[in-house]
């Protein structure tokens, strides 16, 4: 009877600690943007995707600030992974623009797709390139944000001062909310379209988007090698019927480099594995490919999403 007992004891201890086991989970919050813009909704379907496919993972995305809030969390230790700008990234690490102390913490999960730098405004304005914003009342974006970091660098090429224009300093929303209260002429938006504010926008207002120049951005990339070239297609917004060439940059998919090599490893590998999912969620998750999983690369690759990059013959940027 005791053997048995003994026996039956041990069954109990092994049964409590695979079930225990079981159950464990490894939480993970994901830092995204306002409900106005595009890291919202992709950052909920991406925990959905990590936390269907694997069990052990729970993976929740939270509303942020966007990109320079995002990181100041990332290089606190504050939150675990966010969506942010690759320019807004390369100044985080370095400690440069509004980051006083470099974040030598944050690491790339994955490049993801471009995000326009979207002029906003309305027809009949006067406003048709970035030369024509002088003397008229501008949204630069909210203050600290990667939008006026982008701004920033846009107007120090194109030689205009803040004082050049009735300036005024505004997330997504509330840039949208002042082009429908008849108090703005031109306001900046950094983001994937079609983005959520400007279509809402779009549907009360005959608005149009401000052309940038090959000059100009020939200008603009080589001075900030961070910007990228290229156009909002016509359509993209109602009312809008023709191409926009607009400077770019990269949406990127961070992580805290504390973050252990084998977890981001299988999440790399299941967002990838499953990545045609995502392609539902949102017009920018179309453009998620991995070809371009490094593409745009300002701080350095998390060990984990190497060592799947380099399984899947993926070039690896050196980074230090």
């Amino acid at each position: 009877m005791r053997k048995f007992l003994t026996a039956l004891m041990v069954v109990g201890v092994l049964v409590m600690s695979v079930a225990g086991a079981a159950s464990a989970k490894t939480f993970v919050s994901l830092a995204t943007g306002g409900t106005g813009g595009t890291y919202y909704p992709v950052g909920g379907g991406l925990a959905d995707l990590i936390s269907r496919h694997l069990p052990d993972v729970q993976m929740t995305s939270e509303t942020g600030n966007a990109s320079v809030a995002n990181l100041n969390l990332i290089g606190t230790h504050e939150i675990e992974m966010a969506f942010v700008q690759n320019d807004v990234a390369y100044w985080a690490y370095n400690g440069e623009r509004m980051f006083k102390t470099p974040y030598k913490n944050i690491r790339l999960v994955a490049s993801l797709y471009p995000e326009h730098i979207q002029c906003i405004t309305l027809k009949g304005s006067g406003v048709k390139e970035i030369m024509d914003i002088k003397g008229k009342r501008v949204s630069v974006g909210a203050p600290g944000s990667g939008v006026q970091g982008d701004v920033s660098a846009i107007l120090q090429v194109a030689g205009i001062k803040y004082a050049d224009m009735n300036t005024d300093f505004l997330d997504f929303n509330n840039t949208t909310q002042r082009f429908k209260d008849g108090q703005l002429d031109v306001g900046f938006v950094t983001a994937g379209y079609p983005t959520s504010s400007i279509m809402d926008l779009a549907t009360l207002h005959d608005i149009d988007l401000v052309s940038f120049s090959d000059k100009f951005m020939e200008d603009l990339t080589g001075t900030f090698s961070y910007f990228v070239k290229s156009s909002i297609p016509a359509g993209t917004y109602n009312g809008v019927d023709h191409d926009t060439p607009t400077p770019a940059v990269m949406a990127m998919w961070v992580c805290d480099a504390d973050l252990p090599e084998d977890l981001i490893y299988k999440i790399t590998k299941t967002f990838w594995e499953n990545v045609e999912e995502m392609h539902k969620v949102h017009a920018k998750c179309k453009l998620f490919t991995l070809d371009t999983a490094t593409a745009g690369a300002s701080v350095p690759v998390h060990p984990g999403a190497a060592k799947f990059y380099k399984e899947a013959g993926i070039s690896v940027p050196d980074l230090k």
